[in-house]
């Protein structure tokens, strides 16, 4: 018979994020995690959290970047505009991450746009309160030098990646990638339950809608994934990772 899709849809609204949950967000960011639980509560107080419908934008490239945010639940997509106008997708972030402004001296302005690529509802801080509190803990100052160094380390590995590596390798890293931070186990496998084009592959990879289309067939010829609408399950990964550690670079 015709199969199913596995697609579960989900609404998130902004009242959803409760206490209890901001706490556990705020306490999982790398430069918080050391923090006590009364120290978490004075700084839950200084973010706001807001609703986003998908398509809704967060910010745009070239806006102030007056604000940090934490994506509670949902998804947000990072993209930047070609010259051509085309959109390029950059990543798409789940609960937990964070983006933004975290620069301590200040950033001048955003570099990329975001928007709500489902229903979301994202925590933010304005620069100067993040600032304030870098004052008041110097050890989450220098946590958050490291995770500006983790940054600029993922962002050498993309350039590095997409600058040499072969398609199939781009291709199973991001979908490695995507897995780890999307997916849940189902009867079809590893499932990444989001809307992923071909297009927007291409954009994460580095690489044209024909070769990911073409890769992607590969795949699952060989039984390595599944593809429906709006979703991709990983039915063998260590196959993937195969792939990752034997093709050069």
């Amino acid at each position: 018979g015709r199969r199913k899709t596995p697609l579960d849809l989900k609404t998130t609204e902004a009242h959803l994020c409760t206490v209890d949950l901001r706490l556990r967000l705020l306490g999982g960011l790398p430069f918080f995690a050391q923090l006590s639980e009364q120290e978490l509560a004075a700084i839950n107080q200084k973010f706001r959290e807001v609703g986003y419908l998908p398509t809704d934008f967060i910010y745009h490239a070239g806006d102030p970047a007056a604000r940090l945010f934490v994506v509670a639940e949902g998804l947000i997509k990072v993209f930047q505009t070609a010259a051509n106008g085309r959109s390029v997708l950059l990543d798409l972030l789940a609960s937990g991450e964070f983006f933004g402004s975290l620069s301590i001296a200040g950033t001048p302005a955003y570099p990329d746009t975001t928007q709500a690529h489902s229903p979301a509802c994202v925590l933010s801080i304005s620069a100067e309160d993040f600032r304030q509190i870098l004052d008041q803990q110097p050890g989450v100052a220098m946590k958050v030098l490291d995770a500006l160094a983790a940054r600029l380390q993922a962002a050498n590995e993309r350039v590095f990646l997409i600058s040499s590596a072969p398609v199939e390798k781009r291709v199973a890293v991001t979908l490695l990638k995507l897995a780890a931070k999307l997916g849940r186990q189902d009867r079809l496998g590893l499932l990444i339950e989001t809307p992923l084009s071909r297009e927007n592959l291409a954009d994460m990879t580095g690489s044209t809608p024909e070769s990911v289309s073409r890769v992607v067939s590969q795949f699952q010829k060989a039984g390595w994934i599944a593809t429906g609408r709006q979703w991709i399950a990983l039915q063998d990964p260590p196959a993937l990772q195969a792939i990752v550690d034997r093709l050069d670079p």
